[in-house]
């Protein structure tokens, strides 16, 4: 039932002053441009709460930590312990999105493959993988094990595993950040505590379980999971958490991406300038992963660089925060949304003030779709390209068809003057997850998403 009051303020005066509000209520899927986006090259680069010294930091800490990686990790030793994923023009998956919804899609569209991350197959291995490194790092530090210039693979050492395994670290998730701090925790010897939602899947579950992660599942959402999570911790000063909703290290390590982005491009010749403009769609939970990437592509790519967060319609949780500037304040259940939705990665009911105040002036806007889009996508992907993800990365896909079908994505467009450029945009949609699926879970997934496409829209 959905409430009167909403963050101290009547819903009738939300709705009066956010008139897509009762969309979003009424569970329809929406496309909403940000007011406050702003000019970051002339107003934003000084001011914001993470600056470029910081990212540049983590960029330096994570080419440190590849030799940890490399030795721990064989399967990224080639890449000596550098954990990136390609970049692929999906053009067939282009052709195919054009004739289904009868569209024209200007540009190249590209995939970028967090989904096919080495190691634990998602975008949570970026900040997952960057705060346990960097907390081992620093316990080493306090503790005079380790000092600068010091090769961090010394911590494959048994030395250093029985050392770590004095600590513990903690975190709440839905499934894939679990994933990514268990893995690496327990590479280094950490005892882990996974806080599982009800939205987690069970195949999740049991790869943390079987290295040996202490999986505590909660029959409430996300956020209560990161509370009980964080509880935990404040009663254990041997527990670290790391907490999604507020970690400046997680956000950190998802901001490297940028600048990892931009190498690709060069290297592939696509030029991102003033006639070239860049559009990036990114599937959005908490608002961490989505809004590290986006700062770090600002500060790449500054105005030519425009980001668009993808939602479900039964999670849109970033998309009241932003569109009401309470963040945390609301949640989707405070106005009737009850949060449940086959995108397990994107089921979160609110949203990061950390994250919130630090990309309210950045992010071009957000677009929500419903599930069964998100299936029809993934078995599209399956056809058109032989390559599978997780329902929840398919929010990315919808990106292009949304900007250019709904009027405030044409309207967007038009307002900064790009319509003339269109046709030498890139279009990059962010997989954040899917590779380590099993493949029976793959399969049911297709089959959904192939009975979709042949019911038509």
């Amino acid at each position: 039932m959905k409430m009167d009051m909403l963050a101290g303020k009547p819903i009738r005066e939300w709705i009066s002053t956010f008139p897509v509000l009762e969309k979003i209520m009424e569970l329809e899927p929406v496309f909403w441009v940000n007011s406050e986006y702003s000019n970051f090259t002339k107003f934003l680069e000084s001011s914001l709460l993470v600056s470029k010294t910081q990212v540049n930091d983590a960029f330096k800490d994570f080419e440190i930590f590849s030799s940890y990686i490399a030795k721990a990790f064989s399967e990224t030793k080639q890449a000596k312990g550098v954990i990136e994923s390609d970049l692929t023009l999906i053009h067939s998956m282009k052709k195919s999105m054009e004739n289904f919804w009868d569209i024209n899609i200007p540009g190249q569209l590209y995939l970028k493959k967090d989904s096919h991350l080495a190691v634990s197959g998602s975008i949570k291995a970026r900040g997952g993988f960057y705060e346990v490194l960097k907390y081992a790092q620093d316990l080493a530090y306090e503790n005079g094990l380790f000092q600068t210039g010091d090769d961090v693979a010394i911590f494959h050492s048994r030395e250093f595993k029985d050392f770590f395994s004095q600590y513990a670290i903690g975190v709440g998730s839905t499934g894939n950040l679990g994933l990514s701090i268990g893995i690496m925790g327990k590479s280094l010897g950490f005892k882990v505590y996974v806080h599982m939602s009800k939205d987690a899947r069970q195949w999740k579950k049991d790869i943390l379980r079987s290295i040996g992660v202490i999986v505590i599942e909660h029959r409430s959402d996300y956020s209560k999971a990161v509370e009980y999570g964080r509880k935990q911790a404040d009663n254990d000063p041997n527990i670290y958490f790391v907490d999604d909703e507020n970690s400046r290290n997680l956000f950190l390590g998802y901001s490297v991406a940028g600048q990892r982005l931009q190498a690709q491009l060069r290297k592939q010749n696509i030029r991102v300038d003033n006639t070239h403009p860049l559009f990036v769609y990114l599937p959005c939970g908490v608002g961490g992963a989505a809004g590290g990437i986006t700062l770090g592509l600002k500060q790449v790519f500054k105005d030519n660089v425009h980001c668009f967060f993808a939602e479900p319609v039964h999670s849109p949780c970033v998309l009241l925060g932003l569109m009401t500037g309470a963040h945390d304040k609301i949640s989707v259940q405070d106005v009737g949304i009850d949060n449940l939705t086959a995108a397990d990665g994107l089921a979160v009911g609110r949203s990061s003030r950390f994250v919130g105040k630090i990309i309210e002036n950045i992010v071009s806007g957000v677009y929500t779709l419903d599930d069964d889009d998100m299936f029809r996508l993934l078995a599209m992907l399956k056809q058109s390209e032989k390559i599978y993800m997780e329902p929840s990365a398919l929010a990315s896909m919808a990106g292009p068809v949304r900007l250019f079908q709904s009027l405030e994505g044409k309207l967007f467009i038009e307002s900064l003057r790009l319509s003339s450029m269109m046709n030498k945009a890139t279009h990059i949609v962010w997989g954040t997850g899917g590779s380590m699926v099993p493949k029976d879970i793959q399969k049911a997934d297709n089959d959904r998403g192939e009975r979709l496409l042949s019911t038509g829209r």
